[in-house]
């Protein structure tokens, strides 16, 4: 298969990575608009199989021309251009996947497109990440898997190996993002009904195998298109995962006002935005580096099979691949939407329209891609029930 990746930066990069290590792929085009950064990234992925295209997602007919020639396209790109990259794909009848963006409604803007998808034969599958993504995949397995499903809890985070003050946490996507996820409320679904809690509330702790204890609270975003995919669930909810104390730091925070994208102050004789302020503050003392990092996961899914209580549980630990420089989150995620781009492919996925992953990637074959690619999700059943109770 003929693949395009928009977008050269880290996921790019590291979804390029994947792609020419796979054997069902012939080639793959990393494109995007500067292209002596994106040749740069071909060169040290040195790959006879990879080459470097400029392109300008802006420009609607330049972008058309260049994806009518591919089996399938991953958008790598920023999430305002989404619903850009999925109307041409639907233009050009080609099928692509993105990295997902509910803010702005990005992934509600491209999941209305299912009819135009289905009449051009395409199909279409937005938020294929981790969380998003990840998360969807594993809990449609396992909802699938139950006659009738009550509870789903998700718990997902990205923290370092060895933790450092002041926050104990170092970002690997922007600190922006990591804000808004902690500013807007969180969407929970509570004995069979939507409301709406505080991020950063409602901690608990978790423990995971070289980790633990460790700390899980609401964030807005998590439950991403779940509570529409599965209506009939008594309980949803998503909580990051970070060590102890994060929570109660972050939420002075928000509770001065400094992560809200409006609160602006005078200062002598200019207005300031906090937010600005705050992000230029803390980009260099929580940025990654070359530390290590893991993501941990643990999803729980319950409710009954032939009349008898049961749930699964998926967990992984993930670390970072020190010899290609790579984090835990970017092959996580990484792997993902390359996985799954590769099963629109080669047909392994052949269902048309634009469906969220939980309603369209099959489970055991993506718990099976990620392990040939040393991303582990081990699957437990056990014969019992699970609540979630407000901590």
């Amino acid at each position: 298969m003929k693949v395009a990746v928009l977008g050269s930066g880290l996921m790019g990069k590291e979804a390029a990575r994947d792609l020419i290590d796979s054997d069902g792929v012939e080639s793959v085009v990393l494109a995007d608009i500067d292209l002596d950064k994106t040749k740069e990234v071909c060169r040290s992925l040195s790959s006879s199989k990879l080459s470097a295209a400029k392109i300008n997602a802006k420009d609607d007919v330049a972008l058309a021309d260049f994806m009518k020639d591919f089996d399938v396209v991953i958008n790598a790109l920023f999430y305002t251009f989404n619903e850009t990259v999925a109307k041409t794909a639907i233009k050009v009848g080609v099928n692509a996947c993105d990295l997902g963006g509910h803010i702005g409604h990005a992934t509600d803007h491209v999941l209305a497109m299912h009819d135009e998808a289905q009449a051009a034969g395409v199909t279409l599958i937005p938020d294929l990440g981790v969380a998003p993504g990840m998360i969807n995949i594993l809990s449609g397995y396992g909802y699938q898997q139950l006659d009738t499903t009550e509870t789903i809890k998700l718990m997902v985070g990205g923290i370092p190996v060895q933790p450092e003050p002041p926050f104990e946490y170092n970002h690997v996507f922007s600190m922006e993002g990591v804000f808004d996820h902690y500013t807007d409320p969180a969407l929970i679904i509570r004995d069979g009904k939507k409301s709406e809690v505080p991020s950063l509330t409602e901690i608990e702790t978790v423990h995971f195998a070289r980790f633990g204890p460790l700390e899980a609270f609401h964030t807005s975003g998590g439950t991403s298109t779940l509570s529409t995919s599965y209506p009939d669930v008594k309980n949803l909810e998503y909580k990051t995962i970070r060590y102890p104390g994060h929570a109660e730091k972050f939420r002075l925070l928000v509770d001065l006002g400094l992560t809200r994208r409006d609160h602006m102050v005078d200062v002598g004789d200019q207005q300031v935005n906090t937010r600005d302020v705050l992000l230029e503050v803390l980009d260099p003392i929580v940025e990654l580096g070359d530390k290590d990092d893991v993501v941990l996961l643990r999803i729980l899914v319950s409710g009954y099979k032939n009349g008898k209580p049961q749930t699964y549980q998926y967990e992984m630990t993930t670390f970072n691949d020190p010899t290609n420089h790579v984090t835990a989150m970017a092959r996580s995620t990484a792997y993902t939407i390359s996985a799954v781009a590769q099963m629109l492919g080669n047909e392994t996925i052949d269902k048309k329209g634009v469906y969220p992953p939980e309603q369209i990637v099959p489970g055991k074959t993506y718990i099976d891609a990620m392990r040939s690619r040393d991303v582990h999700i081990h699957e437990t059943v056990k014969a019992e029930k699970m609540c979630i109770r407000p901590q």
